[in-house]
């Protein structure tokens, strides 16, 4: 059986990996989920309120159930995803090794869910899936989730999600849980992208990361696959289509807890190559003894400047169409109309004066072309 003591993950990863000691998860979150997170920690009596709906939540039934009708990993049992299991508490300094369970599930999922203390699941379709390197960097996904204290929010979302199925004849009471489940979608996404992260801080292989999130998307089919490729379709569904391809993107994101597995595998690899992410392998990053001095504000500071930067070098069409409005671009009718119908405007003037340029002098019509890199539409311009 686990020991759940600082002692049990004594040993070191099976393969020589670099340990964060004191890591903080702030070193590895997404902005946006940072900055949420550290907000939600600065409120005073958080802990007592979801303790208090932990009454309310079946957290209890939960544990009992995957106690009861699931395998516990252990040194009896699926004695490899035990070794895993600590050798990513080790690698992320996390003291207490939390339980994990493999439940039996065609479907390759995994998750970190309670309120008192967090619990992880495989199913056997992940299991079965993943080699051993791809399975580290899921654990390492999952215990990531258990250091930044997602699982707190993931059980609320699913009762949440849950209690808006039982309400759904209420109007206005649906329509209000929705809202907030919409709401905490959009974070859980977000916190998914920070967890992947993790994931690659415990497995220290970039490689594995990607193939395991490919193998998600298209199954245990590797020879017939292609790393390179799979992250090329993700650059093709960012910057492909017109408004319309955008808006149906954001319609296809919305009902879902994670993003689409193209996208976190473009999003890991840009971070991979980062600069956070060499500091933090070079040991030099956040503590977890200086989380209660974080700042709010700076926090919500730096996901405003993360969605600022994404919108500017966003290939997407309305996020392009977003940065051309936010850096000045005029004629918006004109630019809606040509993104929707991929014609041109420029046959008109301005008013009676005709079109002009920056400076005020008249110019000819037609000449503006807000997808040239020269354009004043250019993203990052």
């Amino acid at each position: 059986m686990t020991d759940n003591s600082h002692a049990s993950h004594d040993r070191v990863p099976s393969r020589q990996r670099r340990r964060f000691s004191g890591i903080s998860s702030r070193a590895y979150e997404h902005p946006a989920d940072r900055s949420a997170l550290v907000a939600l920690r600065k409120l005073s009596g958080f802990d007592t309120v979801f303790k208090a709906l932990s009454g309310l939540l079946p957290e209890r039934s939960l544990r009992l159930l995957f106690l009861s009708d699931s395998v516990r990993v252990s040194d009896a049992q699926f004695a490899h995803l035990n070794d895993m299991l600590r050798d990513a508490c080790y690698i992320l300094d996390l003291e207490k090794v939390p339980p994990m369970y493999v439940n039996q599930d065609p479907q390759p999922n995994a998750m970190c869910i309670g309120l008192d203390e967090p619990i992880i699941v495989v199913t056997t379709g992940l299991v079965e899936l993943l080699d051993e390197e791809e399975m580290r960097a899921v654990v390492g996904h999952e215990v990531g989730h258990a250091l930044s204290g997602h699982a707190v929010y993931r059980t609320i979302l699913l009762f949440l999600t849950n209690l808006a199925l039982k309400v759904a004849w209420i109007p206005l009471g649906n329509v209000a849980i929705m809202t907030i489940v919409t709401a905490l979608r959009e974070w859980f996404r977000k916190s998914e992208l920070s967890a992947d992260r993790a994931g690659l801080l415990v497995g220290q292989d970039s490689q594995a990361s990607m193939r395991g999130l490919m193998k998600i998307a298209g199954g245990n089919h590797l020879h017939e696959m292609n790393v390179d490729a799979f992250l090329a379709q993700a650059d093709e569904y960012e910057k492909g289509g017109d408004l319309r391809d955008s808006v149906l993107k954001i319609l296809n994101v919305l009902p879902r807890s994670h993003p689409f597995t193209t996208v976190r595998a473009a999003e890991l690899k840009k971070w991979s190559e980062s600069r956070d992410y060499q500091r933090i392998m070079d040991g030099h990053y956040p503590r977890r003894e200086d989380d209660k001095d974080t700042s709010v504000t700076d926090s919500f500071r730096e996901s405003a400047s993360h969605y600022a930067d994404s919108v500017r070098t966003s290939k997407d069409p309305l996020m392009k169409l977003v940065g051309d409005i936010a850096g000045g671009a005029g004629d918006l009718g004109g630019k809606l109309r040509d993104k929707f119908t991929g014609g041109s405007h420029g046959g008109g003037a301005a008013g009676k004066g005709g079109a002009t340029d920056d400076s005020g002098a008249p110019r000819q019509s037609g000449t503006e072309d807000p997808e040239s890199p020269q354009g004043p539409g250019t993203a990052g311009s």
